[in-house]
């Protein structure tokens, strides 16, 4: 809907941006201040000691993060706005415009939805020396000509109000409770109030419901609670009545990431150690089961995503998920998501893709998140020989064990070893910054009636003190030496280590170099399968 362009300077930006001079006037005025302009947001607006920064996220948006007056971060939209008289115009222009949208064939995609609303903008709407709607076409000023697109699209395109903080890339949660408290997470500076309004609550139960309506799962005071998938993929959820919620409607977005974030992009976070991501190319290599635990918005689902491409690449890959959120780069990956609306004879549960799916004999096995009925029949999968990735709701072994084992799951205890590893996922504070660390990776020896219960063993744990990964399994990994440098035919299975340590230099490798695109991650591990050591410029 936005076009996007690179503002490469302050300059740059300003020529193209007529609206973004005018704000920045207005707040220098109002402040005695001038923000500070930057084409790209990265981690260095972090340690700015007063933030006050403008970046660009696709012209005409950019971006105003700085204090108010009490201290706090605030999140400002700047884009073409509307004053009321030309709000008045553009619903006039848009009904005109509906009027004639029935010549065209219903649009397969958002893009030929635009296509057709700009052919008939430009057939329709001609500058002139007034705005004004006269039967089949309409006059604007030159100054409302561009504005009144952008907003045109906004609107009938685009999440009106909420369309900046859409297409801003630095997002990852949206959040509003009532009208005028639309708060967001950001991934460099943390969660923060945004200046975005939609006005009363009688104007957001309206969004909502159209919003709904749009996504097909329409809200209503009698079906309140609605989760659904965005056009982008992004995660929706809406609370429509103020019988239920108290203050007004509200609603959440998890947005979703066209390209998922690497594990090399993890290792540079710190998110996790090169040594655990050479560890999970191992296990993943090797068909092991690997459950990713954690609390909500803790990264389970980017990491999973994130090991996807340590699968050997000729793998078959089955994933089956409520919301379609994971990424896989091998050719042969069949997607399943449920369908959960119509006739009850008519619906498809996880439980239900995953019993196809285990019909077609894949290599693996995805589940995007583990809940009831379906954690049985992933249980089943691993113990016919077919490994499992998941993620499931825990904050340690302790308590995954207690809730497969306890309803609604009930996977009896002697089953747990078909499990072999277990990474618990957090989002954690450290130095007051909001950040997620793997903080322990877990081995699943097995169930010993002895012992009267499961026996694992931690072989890497994430230290809060100084924010550092510590490999405690070194020759003591049950995983490494029985279960993989065994099968793989190692003479003595401690040499399973040297490949490790071999791993963790080819991801630190991609580190330095900066090959950090989840698709150049993957063709580098693809080219390490298919030629070895030779493939690697490092060992090359």
């Amino acid at each position: 809907m936005v076009e996007i362009i690179k503002s490469d300077s302050l300059e740059m930006a300003l020529s193209r941006n007529p609206h973004l001079n005018a704000y920045i006037e207005n707040y220098r005025n109002a402040t005695g201040r001038t923000p500070e302009f930057v084409s790209v947001a990265d981690n260095s607006i972090r340690d700015m000691s007063s933030i006050d920064v403008i970046y660009p996220v696709g012209d005409p948006i950019f971006i105003h993060i700085h204090l108010n007056d009490e201290g706090a971060k605030l999140y400002t939209p700047i884009e073409p706005k509307l004053t009321f008289d030309e709000v008045i115009v553009m619903e006039e222009i848009l009904n005109m415009l509906l009027a004639f949208a029935t010549d065209y064939p219903a649009p397969d995609n958002e893009e030929v939805l635009e296509q057709n609303l700009e052919e008939l903008f430009f057939k329709r709407v001609t500058v002139g020396v007034a705005n004004k709607v006269r039967g089949t076409s309409a006059t604007v000023l030159p100054e409302l000509y561009d504005k009144l697109l952008y907003n045109l699209k906004k609107e009938v395109i685009g999440l009106g109000p909420l369309e900046p903080l859409i297409r801003d890339p630095n997002i990852e949660d949206i959040s509003g409770i009532g009208a005028k408290d639309v708060y967001i997470v950001h991934k460099i500076l943390d969660s923060m109030q945004t200046e975005v309004t939609f006005g009363d609550n009688d104007r957001l139960s309206l969004y909502a419901k159209r919003l709904s309506e749009r996504v097909g799962r329409p809200v209503s005071d009698k079906n309140p609670i609605v989760d659904a998938t965005l056009p982008d993929g992004s995660r929706l959820s809406i609370v429509y009545s103020s019988d239920v919620s108290a203050r007004g409607p509200s609603f959440t977005i998890r947005k979703f990431q066209d390209i998922p974030i690497s594990i090399v992009q993890l290792i540079k976070f710190n998110t996790m150690s090169a040594e655990e991501g050479a560890y999970l190319w191992l296990a993943l290599e090797y068909g092991q089961s690997v459950f990713v635990c954690g609390e909500t918005a803790s990264g389970k689902t980017t990491v999973v995503n994130a090991m996807i491409p340590f699968i050997r690449p000729e793998s078959k890959i089955f994933s089956a998920e409520d919301t379609p959120e994971v990424r896989a780069p091998h050719p042969a990956w069949q997607q399943l998501v449920t369908r959960e609306r119509g006739a009850e004879d008519s619906r498809v549960t996880l439980f239900d893709l995953l019993k196809t799916a285990l019909r077609s004999r894949p290599n693996y096995i995805i589940v995007g998140e583990i809940r009831g009925a379906e954690g049985s029949m992933a249980f089943q999968a691993m113990q016919t020989g077919h490994p499992v990735i998941a993620t499931f709701h825990a904050a340690s072994v302790k308590k995954m064990i207690q809730r497969f084992t306890g309803v609604p799951i009930n996977i009896p205890v002697t089953f747990m070893d078909n499990l072999n590893i277990a990474l618990i996922q957090q989002a954690v504070y450290v130095n007051g910054k909001f950040l997620r660390r793997t903080t322990s990776i877990n081995e699943i020896e097995g169930y010993y009636e002895e012992l009267g219960g499961v026996s694992t063993k931690q072989v890497f744990q994430w230290d809060p003190t100084t924010d550092r990964h510590i490999f405690r399994g070194m020759n003591n990994s049950y995983i490494l030496e029985k279960r993989i440098g065994q099968t793989a035919g190692l003479p003595d299975p401690k040499m399973i280590y040297d490949e490790l340590f071999k791993r963790a230099r080819i991801l630190k490798y991609m580190v330095t170099q900066n090959i950090n695109s989840y698709y150049d991650v993957f063709k580098l591990v693809k080219t390490f399968y298919t030629k070895g050591d030779i493939g690697v410029p490092i060992f090359g």
